[in-house]
């Protein structure tokens, strides 16, 4: 191995899409992926890229949402994540999901089959040596506990944890489609896209205290994070375990994801007072995961739990739900702008580790590290994406944006981006007097002026390149 190549370590989405971006640009690739060599609890299958929780990559609306234009910034940069999720498309709503497998399999044949690319199947489990003057470290949310140990020597700084949730998947011909019924809130998408599962206030109501009554199962030792015992187990509020929400109140969950708005029951006259929905999982349409139904019940609670809901009370489970750890670093602190560890310049972080959430925040990460190494080889320093984009907004926040003390990871969203102008916050209008004022955009007027400009933005920095 010389200094010519791009070592990755981490063949999850943003390894696979750092490696896709930096090959693509003429720089030789090797990228270190563990499985099967040394496998994990969460994943099933040795394919790169493997989704271990949700088959979404969330909205596909880049007009007015952060989500959705994050996946068309990655789109305009030829992402290999966005290309391989759009032949694995899955029926979805306003949403963007995929069958995990087709999806899984296109993205390892892609990577396998390019020229610069190079797969090594092995474990690393320290600081690489000093000739990989190169490296990106996208070992996502379960990095081996002896190279996790070495990052963390290096940066000085405890690790944190969190923990990710899975939900369950069932079968579609178990479904009782006399009580359940196809549509997409608000009818966005196909108009039927979710399977819905009616509840009224007294099943709702049994349903919660069924929930907080159920027996939880004890962590694995993978899982086990070794906080002060008076410490609680931290959950990031993106993948909250539907047993924590119900928690915090009996109409948490009817005011989250079990919230009945937007759906009329063609079954019933009744409105329903919750509903539980359910999203098309794989390409044959044969497997529907329950949205935002992420669990730590045992699997005989869940089972019994979750056939009470009416429409799935012959419900046969293809995968039960459950949590795995999520580990990233305090990256405000141990990174530089351009998601370089400071004490070691040659270490380039990207994917979950870097302290993003989400998977497509994952990708876009690994995305803009295979480029910046990628030009650092070729020794041109590139600028960074601008905050008004997507991609240049969640790099600022997990580098600089965000308070070291406080920091913990978070999905893309408007809040991250910078402030609009007054031009592009407000609009003209005519008083009653006649007289021409301002009035700050609100809703979907101001989400757009978001958009609109961030797509300018980034156009531009993609052509400067």
């Amino acid at each position: 191995m010389t200094n010519k190549e791009i070592h990755i370590i981490g063949g999850g989405l943003a390894g696979a899409e750092a490696a896709w971006q930096a090959a693509n640009i003429g720089i030789p690739v090797i990228l270190h992926e563990m499985r099967p060599v040394r496998k994990t609890d969460a994943h099933k299958t040795d394919n790169l890229a493997e989704l271990v929780c949700s088959n979404s990559f969330r909205s596909d609306d880049y007009e007015y949402n952060a989500v959705g234009l994050m996946h068309e910034e990655m789109r305009l940069c030829n992402s290999l994540i966005m290309q391989m999720a759009e032949k694995a498309k899955v029926p979805a709503g306003g949403a963007l999901a995929v069958d995990r497998n087709i999806f899984s399999k296109e993205v390892t044949k892609a990577l396998t089959e390019h020229s610069l690319i190079s797969i090594q199947r092995e474990e690393i489990t320290s600081i690489p040596p000093s000739q990989w003057d190169n490296v990106i470290i996208a070992t996502g949310p379960l990095t081996s506990p002896s190279l996790a140990d070495a990052i963390k020597e290096i940066g000085g700084e405890e690790h944190l944890s969190f923990y990710d949730a899975i939900a369950p998947v069932i079968y579609k011909d178990s479904i009782n489609f006399d009580t359940a019924w196809l549509q997409s809130r608000y009818d966005k998408g196909d108009g039927a896209d979710y399977i819905n599962c009616p509840m009224n206030k007294e099943q709702y109501e049994i349903f919660i205290d069924e929930l907080k009554n159920a027996e939880y199962g004890l962590f694995k030792d993978w899982e086990m994070i070794n906080f002060p015992e008076d410490d609680k187990t931290s959950y990031f509020d993106g993948c909250m375990p539907i047993e924590v929400m119900a928690e915090r109140g009996k109409d948490t969950l009817r005011f989250g994801p079990m919230k009945p708005v937007g759906l009329t029951n063609p079954n019933s006259k009744e409105q329903p007072y919750a509903v539980v929905q359910l999203r098309q999982d794989n390409k044959s349409g044969t497997l529907y995961n329950m949205v935002g139904f992420q669990t730590k019940m045992k699997y005989g609670e869940q089972t019994r739990i979750f056939r009470t809901i009416p429409g799935l009370e012959k419900a046969e489970f293809a995968r039960l739900g459950g949590l795995h750890k999520n580990t990233f670093i305090n990256s405000p602190k141990l990174l530089d702008n351009r998601l370089r560890m400071k004490a070691m310049p040659n270490l380039r972080f990207a994917g979950q580790i870097s302290g993003c959430e989400g998977y497509v925040e994952s990708a876009a990460m690994g995305l803009i590290s295979g480029i910046m190494a990628a030009y650092e080889k070729l020794g041109k320093e590139i600028p960074l994406p601008p905050p008004t984009t997507a991609i240049g907004a969640m790099i600022n926040h997990i580098t600089t944006g965000a308070d070291s003390k406080t920091f913990q990871p978070m999905n893309i969203n408007f809040g991250l981006f910078s402030e609009l102008p007054k031009e592009l916050a407000t609009e003209e209008y005519t008083n009653k007097h006649g007289k021409i004022k301002r009035k700050k955009l609100k809703g979907m007027d101001r989400k757009k002026s978001y958009t609109s400009r961030a797509i300018k933005d980034f156009k531009q920095w993609k052509m400067n390149l």
